[in-house]
């Protein structure tokens, strides 16, 4: 009699509630919950190689990389991440201690993937988790040939865009920099940039050229972030105003 007291409590939770799940049932949706997090951080439309997309995947806190399948993220079905997780949870009904579990799901990056796709439950692959050797450092942008090498057009003169361009060309830039030139207004913006990692500020200069000033700048780190517009040749043309 005292044992059917004793359970009555659980029975009558049990019978209201429908099936407890597990702690290691928990556990493992708090797991996946990261691999989820880690996919949307993975996801966007920009092509990346598979080794980009490891490197990325392996420097977001508590995951593992374990393996990495695919070219590119635009080459057939995209890349294939296999990630380690950990979750825990604890049930005082149940648990003496927390209880922690590591699993491993499939992240795909593609342009067709979903927000907040997902990440399939997969068994873990044998071995130690993936390195990546860092990125290449990207060039340095050269902000005093460029301010010293640009022409200087006196006031009421004619900036000559072919002139800009040609100057440019002989700085004999780093192929990894980009330029981009642009005329308005009796004025020609220049763009140089590196590419970035699509996270962080983006490496540009920018420069204008109109008649009574040249000017060579580097756009504030927040207008530099990815979506600020910062880093184009019409904020060299028309600059933003400065944060406050």
């Amino acid at each position: 009699m005292r044992r059917l007291l004793l359970l009555a409590p659980l029975l009558l939770f049990t019978a209201g509630c429908g099936v407890v799940q597990s702690s290691e049932g928990k556990a493992t949706d708090a797991a996946r919950e990261v691999a989820r997090k880690a996919g949307e951080r993975l996801y966007g439309q920009r092509p990346r190689t598979a080794e980009e997309v490891g490197r990325s995947a392996s420097g977001i806190d508590g995951v593992e990389v374990l393996r990495v399948t695919g070219t590119s993220t635009h080459d057939g079905d995209g890349v294939d991440v296999i990630v380690r997780t950990s979750g825990s949870a604890y049930n005082n009904w149940f648990d003496s201690e927390e209880v922690v579990v590591r699993r491993c799901f499939a992240v795909r990056v593609s342009p067709r993937s979903e927000w907040r796709e997902d990440p399939r439950d997969v068994d873990c692959p044998d071995g130690l988790p993936l390195t990546f050797a860092p990125p290449p450092e990207p060039p340095p942008l050269p902000y005093e040939e460029l301010h010293a090498q640009l022409p200087r057009v006196p006031e009421g003169g004619r900036v000559d865009e072919a002139e800009v361009r040609r100057t440019l060309a002989a700085l004999d830039l780093d192929p990894a920099i980009r330029t981009e030139v642009k005329a308005a207004g009796g004025r020609v913006g220049v763009l140089l940039s590196v590419k970035g990692n699509g996270f962080d500020a983006q490496d540009c200069l920018l420069a204008r050229v109109s008649p009574g000033a040249t000017e060579v700048w580097t756009p504030p780190r927040i207008q530099r972030m990815p979506g600020e517009g910062g880093c184009t040749v019409d904020n060299a043309l028309d600059p933003a105003p400065p944060p406050h």
